[in-house]
């Protein structure tokens, strides 16, 4: 991870200020992080001492289950926060937040801004709006899994982990987020590198007609 400094600091900032999102103001407190693919943002189990906004990149959410299983929770992209459960909720249990492609945040301190951004009301509009439209996506998302055939799906939820064309998601992790089996996910899988959608490479898949991917992942949307 790279904390951002001096002039660096200051051209993102010009570029990507959100000082109207607070009443206070918030970039005196704020730090600028870079995180490379792979890198954890918060480790499960973890609490964090940011409230993180994402600026560009993505990543994934994950939950370790009582039976030791994990699974795939959420994807988080561009203007999307990190740690607002924890700043609403100090005992909230925090997932796995994995970047899939670097990702530069905004970091919001909890020490020096938990009161401000409590008590700021724009602050709690714009995470109400935040909120309904997370809770929205994560009830659309279940019945999707039903309306839905795997290849739609499965060209959305490659496009989404795709990093630079490359797609390297474990099989069994893919399985559990799509509610498939392992044999109807490989039976996709061979079909879109028979189609040219994507061609597999040793350990992974690379991306070889997005524009297909696109159209297939586009019902969704």
């Amino acid at each position: 991870m790279d904390i951002y400094t001096g002039d660096k600091k200051e051209q993102f900032l010009k570029m990507h200020s959100i000082s109207d999102h607070f009443s206070f103001q918030v970039e005196r407190y704020m730090e600028i992080h870079e995180y490379q693919r792979n890198e954890w943002i918060i480790r499960e189990g973890t609490k964090p001492d940011y409230l993180f906004y994402v600026v560009e990149g993505k990543a994934k959410i994950y939950m370790t289950h009582q039976n030791g299983k994990v699974s795939l929770i959420n994807f988080i992209k561009p203007c999307d926060y990190i740690g607002e459960m924890e700043l609403i909720h100090e005992s909230y249990y925090s997932k796995g937040i994995q970047v899939v492609a670097k990702t530069i945040c905004f970091a919001i301190p909890f020490r020096e801004c938990r009161t401000k951004l409590l008590e700021d009301v724009i602050f709690l509009r714009e995470l109400t709006s935040f909120l309904s439209i997370k809770a929205t996506f994560m009830a659309t998302k279940s019945s999707q899994s039903q309306a839905y055939p795997l290849e739609n799906r499965l060209a959305h939820f490659i496009l989404e982990l795709s990093d630079q064309g490359i797609y390297q998601e474990k099989h069994v992790t893919v399985c559990d987020y799509l509610g498939v089996s392992y044999r109807h996910l490989l039976y996709v899988l061979n079909q879109f590198c028979e189609k040219g959608y994507v061609e597999k490479e040793k350990r992974y898949y690379r991306t070889r007609n997005e524009e297909a991917l696109r159209h297939l992942a586009g019902v969704l949307k």
